[in-house]
C-alpha cells in the first residue's frame, strides 16, 4: 500500500492550515494499493517526538475501503487521543520541529468496537487482523 497527501509530500512540512496556527483540520489523504480481501481501514496519526513521549493526535478505524479520506472529515470511528477523547488534534510542537506519522492500515475484518478505543487497543486488533499498511510522515515547526 502506498500512503500520501495531496496536501504536502512525504518528509515535508504540513501546511500551516491543517495545524494549530490554522484552521487545525486533518489534511486530505489518498490510500493506493489497498489488498483486495480487506474489510476496513484504520488510520494512527502521532507525535514520536513529543516532550512527554508519544502524543497521539488521532484513532480512527471501521473506516469503510476507500482510496481517499477527505480533508476536515470523520470516515470512521474515532478512538482516543492522549488528550483523551475522540478527535483530531492538530500539529502544535512547544518547540522545534516535531514528525507527525500517519500510519493507514487495511484489515480482514470490521472491528466493530464503539468510538473510544485507545492506540494501544487498536494496535492490539490490528495485529490480529492486518493486511497492508503503509506510511506518511510530514513536519511541522510553530512560526
Amino acid at each position: 500500500m502506498k500512503l500520501s497527501s495531496p496536501e504536502f509530500e512525504q518528509k515535508s512540512f504540513i501546511p500551516k492550515k491543517f495545524t494549530c496556527q490554522g484552521q487545525g483540520v486533518n489534511p486530505g489523504l489518498v490510500i493506493e494499493g489497498i489488498p483486495e480481501k480487506a474489510k476496513s481501514l484504520a488510520l494512527i496519526v502521532d507525535d514520536p517526538d513529543a516532550p512527554g513521549g508519544d502524543f497521539v493526535h488521532w484513532v480512527l478505524y471501521d473506516i469503510p475501503v476507500t482510496n481517499r479520506i477527505d480533508e476536515d472529515a470523520i470516515p470512521g470511528k474515532q478512538g482516543l487521543n492522549s488528550l483523551g477523547r475522540p478527535g483530531y488534534v492538530s500539529p502544535c510542537p512547544p518547540t522545534g520541529v516535531h514528525r507527525y506519522f500517519f500510519k493507514i492500515y487495511a484489515l480482514d475484518k470490521m472491528l466493530n468496537y464503539d468510538d473510544g478505543l485507545s492506540k494501544a487497543g487498536l494496535e492490539k486488533e490490528i495485529s490480529a487482523h492486518l493486511l497492508d499498511k503503509a506510511e506518511l510522515i510530514g513536519l511541522y515547526q510553530k512560526k
